[in-house]
């Protein structure tokens, strides 16, 4: 008997399958005896997964795919209205699912559900939570946003009642959800393309925290923690540095004690550097003490925690210069990770940055302008335009421009080849370079390693 209902549905198509959480769900369903099937523009490594494990995937998208076989047809936010295998479906009467849709359909055959949401640290502290539970013995399935080091996927099947996901608030689309468990890490203004204003980003948190069931675990001093949290019907648990349910005391660099008010839990030596970091560690903590895992079983797993590719992921060494990886995008991620980094420098800071989105850019300009203050030099890359068309009324000239005017020692760099050959010039022993942004960035440093 199939743990996930969905009505009369057997056969389930993606419209890009290779996706970084379309991939996850469809080896859910497949796992639970349904057919599945799906199409992307190119294989990956990811679509290879897939077809290893019996999905039949095909290239690229096109209106033949969508067989007369397909009961329900699975896409993003991503896919357009003149997608051909969007089209076929309509033509064809296939019932059109988007994805958060889906995975709301599908949290309900799990009586155990766990959501991490937040403007920042979402897949870090999914990638915390997830080595917790497995260690633990709750053999969770799992849906992430990104490659858990441990395993190399992005996502893991399990088989008991837990589910644990990575919540983004984008389009809204966690509030299909109503979690056992739910985290909200901090709330910001981001994806203003949709909110439009920071208003309307806590105003989504506050849906999302009433659809919680049982505990909500949110950061005590976040922007809009007292909307959020008012006359709520689950129960509340807070987490910070001070005056939280969970708190972090005797801070010795990334080591710290764990307090539940008064009460000393355990002490925990963090492997990952930064206030951010370890507040990521205190909401995984706080989450996993309230689905019944010990302060023991709980600290020992974040003292051996493995982490997740592109967040503050040491690729390797050149020429004596430390290559760290990053995924900050936002200025707030951007001044937490400088500073995590700065401490340990011996020389010189680089940072590389990658802008990602040109509403992102327009939205926090002022905020970028301001947040490499402990780079020692910033290289500028054209902005990655993800989802968006070509805008050109912003670039990374006019923050190049902005970066300066705040006193930052800052380059523009044309493209990665450009980039590649400025650093082999400049880097030296004792140095430590950030490549940093959502986009492909991390590319320039991997270049390094093979010049």
């Amino acid at each position: 008997m199939k743990k996930i209902n969905l009505g009369s549905a057997h056969h389930v198509h993606f419209i890009g399958i290779g996706g970084i959480s379309m991939s996850g769900l469809a080896e859910v369903l497949l796992q639970d005896g349904y057919l599945v099937t799906g199409s992307d523009r190119t294989a990956t490594a990811v679509t290879e997964r897939l077809q290893q494990v019996g999905v039949q995937v095909s290239f690229p998208n096109a209106a033949e795919n969508i067989t007369d076989s397909i009961d329900m047809v699975v896409y993003t936010a991503a896919v357009k209205k003149d997608n051909p295998e969007y089209i076929a479906a309509g033509i064809k009467g296939k019932p059109l699912i988007e994805r958060s849709e889906l995975l709301g359909m599908i949290l309900k055959g799990y009586s155990n559900a766990v959501c991490i949401a937040g403007t920042h640290g979402k897949t870090s502290t999914t990638s915390l939570l997830a080595e917790i539970m497995i260690n633990a013995g709750l053999d969770p399935t799992v849906s992430i946003g990104g490659h858990m080091k441990k395993s190399g996927a992005n996502y893991r099947v399990g088989s008991s009642e837990y589910f644990l996901l990575e919540a983004c608030e984008y389009s809204n689309s966690y509030h299909h959800w109503h979690p056992l468990v739910g985290t909200i890490l901090n709330i910001d203004a981001d994806h203003l393309d949709f909110f439009r204003d920071e208003e309307g980003v806590i105003k989504s948190f506050r849906k999302f925290a009433e659809n919680v069931t049982g505990h909500l675990v949110i950061q005590k001093d976040t922007l809009g923690f007292e909307y959020v949290t008012r006359d709520l019907k689950c129960n509340v648990v807070t987490f910070g540095i001070k005056d939280a349910d969970f708190w972090a005391n005797n801070v010795e660099g990334s080591s710290f004690d764990v307090m539940n008010g008064d009460s000393l839990l355990t002490r925990i030596n963090f492997p990952l550097p930064g206030e951010y970091n370890m507040l990521n560690a205190l909401a995984a903590f706080a989450a996993a003490y309230m689905l019944g895992v010990s302060a023991e079983s709980i600290a020992a797993s974040l003292q051996e925690v493995k982490g997740v590719k592109r967040r503050f992921e040491h690729k390797g060494m050149y020429n004596g210069t430390v290559i760290i990886d990053d995924y900050a995008h936002h200025p707030t991620e951007i001044r937490e990770c400088l500073a995590a980094v700065k401490k340990d420098v011996q020389k010189k800071l680089y940072c590389i940055f990658q802008p990602h989105t040109y509403t992102r850019t327009r939205n926090h300009f002022n905020d970028f302008c301001a947040a490499f203050s402990d780079a020692d030099h910033i290289m500028l890359l054209p902005i990655y335009a993800a989802r968006e068309k070509f805008d050109p009324t912003i670039s990374s000239r006019d923050l190049e421009h902005g970066i300066r005017q705040n006193g930052g020692d800052v380059i523009h760099l044309e493209n990665f080849a450009e980039a590649k050959e400025y650093l082999q010039k400049i880097l030296s022993p004792g140095d430590v370079l950030i490549t940093m942004g959502a986009g492909d960035v991390y590319f320039v440093g991997e270049a390094l390693f093979f010049s």
